[in-house]
C-alpha cells in the first residue's frame, strides 16, 4: 500500500503501518506520511500460526461458486460464515482496542510535552546546548538528541505495552524482547539522523525568515517527504528487514505477466522476511521512479493461496498504475501546508500566554520544539477521519483495479479474510469512516462477490443475450 497514517514508526501495510511517535511534530508527519515499513525480527518459530488465525486454506464455498442463481450478498455471508467464532472475537477485540490506543496514545504524548514544558526540562535541554555550542546547526542538532531520548524514555512504557507486549497477546509477533529492542534502537537512530537534519533546517528557515516561515517550511517539509519516500525502499527499510529478489517462477511469472499485461514495466518481484516480526500477510508499493518496488512478504507467500497471491498484488499494481504514491504525496502536501499555517497562528497564541512561563525566546528557540509537536499531535489527532478516508478511499480504487487486473474475486475474499485476523471484519459506517484506513473486510467481500456476480452474468450474455436480456443483476433478488 502506499501511504498511512498511524503515529508509530514500523509496520508493513496490506495490514497496518505505524510510525514513530516522540518525533519533532513536522518530522513526525513527514516521517509518518512516507517512510512505511521498518521494522526487523528474528525468525519465528516453523510452522507458526497467529492467535486470531483464520482458516490457512480458505475454500470457495458452495454459495460462491459460479451458477446461474449467484448472490453476492449469499456468497459474502459464506466467506464469512467460514471464520470460527472465537477468531472473530479475538481480531473484533484487538482492533478495538486499538480505538483506545489512539487515545491513550495521544494523552500520553500530550502529558509527556506539557512535563518538557511546565517542568522546564526543555528550557533546560536549550541552555545545555548552547553551552556545548553557540553555532546554532550545531545547538539544534545537541537540543534535538536530548529530545528524542528523553521523550523516547518516558514515552518506552506504552510503547512497550502496546507494540511488544499487546502484539505478542494476540499472537500478531514473533519477536522476543531481545531483538524487539534491538529494532527499536535502530529506529532511534533513523529518527535521530533524519529528524535531526530536518530540525535543522526548519530551525534555520525560522530564525531567518521569522514572518514567512511556514510557507517555506511547508515546502522543504513536502520536499524532505519527497526524498524520504524516494530513498526508503533502498536505504531504510533493508536496516530493519532483508529484502530479496522472489525467484520462484510459480509465483512471479503469474504475477509479471499481470504486470506487463497492465502495461507495469516490472522485471522482478521482491519478497521482504516480514516473519522475523510479524505473522501478519502483507505487500507493499513504495518508492518513486526507478526506487520504484512491487513487493510482498514471506507469510503471504507461505499462507496465500496462488490466487490470493495475484489477488493481493494485482491490488498493489493498482496503486502503482493510479499514481496513487504521487497523488497522496500531493494530498499530504496540502495537509502540511494547512498545520504549518495552524502551526504559526497556534505558536504565537501559545507564546503570549505562556511563553514566560516556559522560558521558551521566540519561535526560533529550539526549547520550542515540545510545543511544536503538542500542537501538530493535536492536529493530527482531530483530521485522522478525514487522513483515513483518503487513504481508504485509494484503497479501495486500488481493489477494483487488482479485481480487474488479476480476475481472482476468490483469491480477494480469501486475502480479506486472513486480514482478518488483526482487522474487525464487520464495522458500523460511521466506526469504519472514523477509524478505518482500508475498506473493511466485508466490504471487500462484497465488493468482489459483486464484480464475480456481474462478470458471470456478463459471461451468460455474450453466451446467450437472449436469456439474460433484461434480467435483474444476480446479486439482487
Amino acid at each position: 500500500m502506499v501511504s498511512s497514517m498511524k503515529w508509530k514508526f514500523g509496520k508493513w501495510k496490506f495490514g497496518k503501518w505505524k510510525f514513530g511517535k516522540w518525533n519533532f511534530g513536522l518530522v513526525v508527519f513527514c516521517l509518518c506520511l512516507m517512510t512505511g515499513s521498518v521494522v526487523g525480527q528474528q525468525a519465528p518459530t516453523p510452522g507458526l500460526q497467529p492467535l486470531t488465525a483464520m482458516p490457512s486454506v480458505i475454500q470457495v464455498p458452495p454459495e460462491a461458486q459460479p451458477s446461474p442463481n449467484f448472490n453476492a450478498e449469499a456468497a459474502t455471508n459464506a466467506y464469512l460464515a467460514q471464520i470460527p467464532a472465537d477468531a472473530r472475537a479475538r481480531s473484533d477485540a484487538y482492533f478495538e482496542g486499538g480505538y483506545w490506543m489512539i487515545l491513550w496514545d495521544f494523552l500520553y504524548g500530550a502529558v509527556i510535552l506539557l512535563l518538557l514544558l511546565n517542568l522546564g526540562w526543555s528550557a533546560a535541554m536549550r541552555d545545555f546546548a548552547e553551552r556545548v555550542t553557540r553555532f546554532n546547526p550545531v545547538h539544534t542538532v545537541v537540543y534535538w538528541v536530548q529530545y528524542l531520548l528523553l521523550t523516547s524514555i518516558l514515552g518506552f512504557p506504552l510503547t512497550v505495552y502496546e507494540d511488544y507486549f499487546r502484539e505478542h497477546k494476540y499472537g500478531l509477533a514473533t519477536q522476543t524482547f531481545g531483538p524487539w529492542m534491538g529494532d527499536q534502537l535502530k529506529g532511534l537512530g533513523v529518527n535521530l539522523v533524519l529528524g535531526g537534519i530536518l530540525a535543522v533546517v526548519l530551525f534555520g528557515i525560522v530564525r531567518r525568515l521569522q514572518r514567512t516561515w511556514w510557507i517555506w517550511g511547508s515546502a522543504v517539509t513536502v520536499c524532505f517527504l519527497i526524498l524520504v519516500v524516494l530513498i526508503a525502499p533502498v536505504y531504510i527499510v533493508p536496516i530493519f528487514n532483508k529484502v530479496t529478489r522472489l525467484d520462484d517462477p510459480k509465483v512471479t511469472q503469474p504475477i509479471l505477466s499481470m504486470a506487463r499485461a497492465n502495461g507495469i514495466p516490472a522485471h522482478d518481484v521482491f519478497e521482504i522476511d516480514a516473519s522475523r516480526q510479524t505473522t501478519r500477510m502483507s505487500a507493499n508499493v513504495s518508492g518513486f521512479g526507478s526506487t520504484m518496488r512491487i513487493t510482498l512478504n514471506d507469510n503471504l507467500l507461505r499462507r496465500g493461496s496462488p490466487e490470493e497471491i495475484q489477488a493481493v498484488m494485482g491490488h498493489e499494481m493498482g496503486h502503482y498504475v493510479l499514481h496513487h504514491i504521487y497523488k497522496d504525496t500531493l494530498f499530504f502536501s496540502v495537509v502540511i501546508v494547512i498545520a504549518f499555517a495552524l502551526l504559526q497562528w497556534s505558536l504565537n497564541w501559545s507564546l503570549q500566554r505562556w511563553g514566560e512561563k516556559w522560558k521558551i525566546h521566540g519561535i526560533g528557540d529550539t526549547a520550542v520544539l515540545p510545543l511544536v509537536v503538542l500542537l501538530v499531535s493535536i492536529f493530527g489527532f482531530f483530521v485522522t477521519p478525514i487522513l483515513n478516508t483518503q487513504t481508504r478511499t485509494t484503497e479501495g480504487e486500488a481493489d477494483m483495479y487488482g479485481l480487474n487486473a488479476s480476475r481472482q474475486p476468490d483469491g480477494f475474499a480469501q486475502a480479506a479474510i486472513h486480514l482478518g485476523e488483526y482487522r474487525k471484519m464487520n464495522p458500523g459506517p460511521v466506526e469504519e469512516w472514523i477509524f478505518f484506513d482500508h475498506p473493511s473486510g466485508r466490504n471487500r467481500i462484497y465488493a468482489a462477490m459483486r464484480w464475480k456476480a456481474e462478470n458471470l452474468r456478463l459471461m451468460r450474455w455474450q453466451a446467450s443475450p437472449e436469456s439474460v436480456a433484461g434480467s435483474p443483476p444476480s446479486d439482487q433478488k
